[in-house]
């Protein structure tokens, strides 16, 4: 048996002999903590990153709409939302805020704030992205700010006094009044006569039944007359009938026409519609009907592209790009129509069947060539796509093409795959959320809305990327701004927003030519190219979109994310 002071010694000596390994191996336990901390880094790193990726590529449970094209009901019932002004009578009565669904109501104050920066981590805004506010008066100087806000104050009003109409004014109907009339739906050609719909007087019996009709822009009559029933003012823009038999009265109404005399069309009339005692008033709009522009689609049966499709792009310098996406659509489609805008310095020849090549000025820009390119298109539909870009298998535009003969949708994009392999759709939702004087505020957020019903891969959104099929007119109604020249694209739907329905479909791909080039294998071509294309955020092009959102549009911001 050893004592305890001989355990203490031979202690002693281990701890000794430990320590001097321990020193003799200190460069590589400090590498081997190195490892371990670089390890540490990639698993952290990669944990982020499939994160991230599980968060891009979960699907998320979005409600399928049906935007199918259908045939109207036999019958259309008329639905009415009746808004009631507030009550003094019942100011004292106590109520409850429902702050889910009043947080829901317009403030028409909307505020210009982004987010708070966040933790700075790898791939944390892929993760959790945050929202940017950009103010968009900083596009001008100081000094002229003032006097840009004047202006911009007063073409507002001038286009809201050409866009706005009697027929955009809240009408309420009050509640237990005895005068049945049309609160909406009432239409007359410039200069026709219609008869108006809808009008009774529903009261007790008394000893003399009257009503008074008054207008600004027409004039009333009668298509019959009725025994028993006095007429005042025929033909002028106040008329009066009356009667002691209340039937009779209300037989009379049926005839009672309404004859528009002043020419102005899309505009709307204000009628006064009075008895003893109570008034309502309603619209008749004045304007003339829809002239519908029709194509023909040629036989029935399978869609017939070179009949319906035009594709339209644009270039600039890139010839070589060209000519590949020209090969690639011919490779599926040879005999659909390309349309090429060109506004290259020297310009050169691009000839071949079903091909028009326009030429313009040069350096004209973008959105320009883009107006060009539409403006001659003579099919249902326009395919716009970028000359770097090529048609392979998957690029089916049948499949765009009934989309949007099945449905109402205007315009529908496609999906664009890189050279590294990633795929693209670039959905956008936009809204506008009303301002003050300082203007509204104008939100972009990736994703959208709806899926639609009987086309799975495909879904509602407000902007899409630079691959898509649209209703040539619809196209040709919002234009492009020429003065957005080499930067732009999401402009396009934000002029667009209310007039445009817009859908994506991801399973249409049409493949992009690599961007990526080592530095000596560039041509004096694409050093020009680059130039023009990517111009520096501080640049004039930049100042130049934010200056027309300010200016043309009354955006006071921009968020997104």
């Amino acid at each position: 048996m050893l004592s305890f002071e001989g355990d203490r010694g031979r202690w002693g000596r281990d701890q000794r002999l430990w320590c001097a390994l321990i020193n003799e191996n200190a460069p590589e336990v400090s590498r081997m903590r190195s490892l371990r901390k670089t390890v540490l880094l990639v698993i952290v790193a990669s944990v982020l990153l499939v994160a991230a990726l599980l968060r891009s590529w979960t699907p998320r449970a979005y409600t399928t709409v049906d935007v199918r094209q259908r045939p109207g009901a036999g019958v259309e019932r008329l639905l009415e939302e009746r808004l009631q002004e507030a009550d003094n009578r019942y100011v004292s009565i106590p109520y409850r805020l429902r702050e889910s669904v009043a947080g829901l109501l317009a403030r028409n104050g909307c505020v210009c704030e982004g987010e708070a920066g966040g933790v700075h981590l790898p791939f944390a805004q892929l993760l959790f992205p945050r929202v940017s506010a950009h103010p968009l008066h900083t596009a001008f100087q100081a000094s002229e700010l003032d006097e840009l806000k004047r202006r911009r104050a007063q073409e507002y009003h001038s286009f809201q006094m050409r866009s706005q109409t009697a027929a955009d004014l809240l009408i309420v109907a009050e509640a237990n009044s005895p005068l049945q009339y049309p609160t909406q739906g009432v239409e007359v050609r410039p200069l026709k006569t219609i008869l108006i719909p809808g009008l009774a007087l529903q009261e007790l019996p008394r000893d003399l039944h009257a009503v008074n009709f008054t207008a600004t822009l027409g004039t009333f009559n009668v298509a019959a007359e009725v025994e028993g029933v006095k007429i005042k003012g025929d033909g002028e823009m106040h008329m009066t009938l009356s009667s002691s038999l209340l039937p009779n009265l209300n037989r009379q109404l049926q005839f009672v026409t309404y004859t528009n005399t002043l020419f102005h069309p899309s505009t709307a009339d204000t009628v006064q519609f009075e008895t003893e005692g109570h008034q309502a008033v309603f619209t008749i709009k004045v304007r003339h009907g829809v002239t519908p522009k029709l194509y023909n689609p040629g036989p029935k049966g399978e869609y017939n592209i070179s009949a319906l499709v035009t594709i339209a792009t644009k270039t600039f310098l890139r010839y070589d790009k060209l000519q590949d996406l020209i090969d690639s659509i011919r490779r599926y489609y040879p005999t659909v129509t390309i349309v090429i805008a060109d506004d290259s310095e020297h310009p050169k020849p691009v000839t071949g069947p079903y091909i028009e090549h326009y030429i313009m000025p040069f350096g004209k820009g973008w959105f320009a060539g883009r107006n060009l390119a539409v403006s001659q298109v003579t099919t249902k539909y326009v395919l716009w796509v970028d000359d770097d870009f090529i048609f392979t298998a998957s690029t089916k535009l049948e499949k765009l093409v009934d989309v949007l003969e099945s449905t109402t949708l205007d315009l529908v994009g496609g999906a664009v795959r890189e050279a590294t392999g990633y795929t693209a759709t670039y959905r956008q939702t936009i809204s506008i959320e009303a301002g003050e004087e300082e203007g509204d505020c104008l939100h972009m957020r990736r994703g959208f809305h709806h899926v639609i019903q009987g086309f799975p891969n495909c879904v509602i959104t407000d902007g899409v990327i630079n691959f898509f099929l649209a209703r040539t007119d619809k196209v040709q109604q919002v234009g492009f701004d020429p003065r957005l020249a080499r930067v732009a694209h999401l402009e396009f739907f934000i002029d667009g927003l209310g007039a445009l329905h817009v859908g994506s479909c991801d399973d249409v791909i049409v493949s992009h030519a690599t961007k990526i080039k080592l530095p000596w294998g560039l041509s004096e071509s694409d050093k020009t190219y680059a130039k023009f294309r990517y111009p520096p955020a501080s640049s004039d092009a930049t100042h130049t979109k934010n200056g027309l959102l300010y200016f043309k549009n009354r955006f006071q911001c921009l968020t997104h994310n």
